[in-house]
């Protein structure tokens, strides 16, 4: 018989009440979350929960695993050491567009660089929710907020393109309100061996409410929206009636109408590729120009930081012996400083 233990989503659940604005994402993503890692036949105790500051930050608190409510921007510091330390551990970070991509972007950057083996979730609903509505990294161009009363003036930044250029080996985008697509994303993140990226579109009801709703309408999101399959064309609309190639002449993407099931000259997915050439040009596909893409954008494994830093840690021990702290305090490289008059 399996040794592996049987969660369920409810195993999962803290006994700390959720207090987030009623109505807020953060609350789809927190049950996706727990439906995703409840079959996957890990025990609580080798799950950990990692947050920096902000709303998404409250996560730890809900989820009955080991956590950690760490400073603002740091959280993906303190998961690299834990992971290192404890690498049977499955680590999560849970960050924000604001606690992740602003005060933490070099931290967030250079985990993915170095391919921590960490799964970092990003929550982004463009606007710094916890300190009451001012405009975030990924704000848009013209956001009127608290700290932008006549509209933001900065280009915003575009999180899947960060990750890719930073080296993740995983990285996917989903929505809170498409629950089965979330479940999916996070279940392959889990399964992921390395840096594993999702952004989250989260709609913060009190700060910026409805600025995802062009991605989660049922009446128009098939037009904005391209869900992404390996190996599959890049098809979208209500009719799947368009698609997405590369102009010859360009080379650059473009939109263009098709017959149903006439793919000829369409782009293909593919997530497994080592470039992630195609994955890039997609992360900047932004409406109305084109549909936003939604799923994989890349996997592709290759060795982690903590499997690179614990194989030198083997071949130093097979060639030295185990350390020993006493003698390398009183090893020949000391040094005495005499009192003068």
């Amino acid at each position: 018989m399996s040794s592996l233990p049987i969660l369920s989503p409810a195993d999962l659940a803290s006994d700390q009440q959720v207090r987030w604005c009623p109505g807020c994402g953060d609350y789809s993503i927190l049950a996706q979350m727990k439906k995703a890692l409840a079959p996957l036949g890990v025990a609580r105790e080798k799950m950990v929960f990692v947050s920096g500051i902000g709303c998404s930050s409250r996560f730890p608190y809900y989820m009955n695993t080991y956590g950690f409510h760490t400073i603002h921007g740091r959280a993906p510091a303190f998961a690299t050491g834990l992971k290192v330390a404890n690498p049977d551990l499955d680590v999560w970070v849970i960050t924000g567009d604001g606690d992740g991509l602003s005060i933490g972007g070099n931290h967030l950057l250079h985990a993915l660089r170095r391919n921590v083996d960490l799964k970092i979730v990003l929550f982004n609903n463009e606007i710094y929710g916890l300190t009451k509505g001012q405009y975030s990294p990924t704000s848009r161009l013209g956001t009127k907020t608290k700290s932008s009363p006549t509209g933001s003036a900065e280009q915003p930044l575009h999180p899947l393109t960060m990750a890719l250029s930073s080296g993740a080996t995983f990285v996917a985008r989903t929505t809170d309100r498409d629950v089965k697509h979330m479940t999916e994303i996070l279940t392959q993140a889990a399964h992921h061996k390395g840096a594993a990226f999702v952004e989250i579109y989260q709609n913060c009801i009190i700060f910026n409410d409805a600025v995802f709703d062009y991605a989660t309408d049922k009446q128009v999101k098939a037009e904005n929206l391209l869900y992404l399959e390996h190996g599959k064309p890049l098809v979208y609309g209500t009719k799947s009636d368009k698609g997405i190639r590369i102009n010859p002449e360009t080379f650059e993407l473009e939109k263009v109408s098709i017959e149903p099931g006439q793919t000829q000259g369409l782009l293909v997915h593919n997530e497994r590729s080592a470039e992630p050439n195609l994955a890039f040009l997609m992360s900047r596909m932004k409406c109305p120009d084109f549909p936003e893409v939604m799923g994989v954008l890349r996997s592709a494994p290759k060795p982690t930081y903590d499997q690179n830093a614990h194989r030198q840690v083997q071949l130093a021990r097979e060639k030295q012996g185990p350390g020993d702290l006493a003698k390398l305090f009183r090893n020949d490289d000391t040094w005495v400083v005499e009192a003068t008059a």
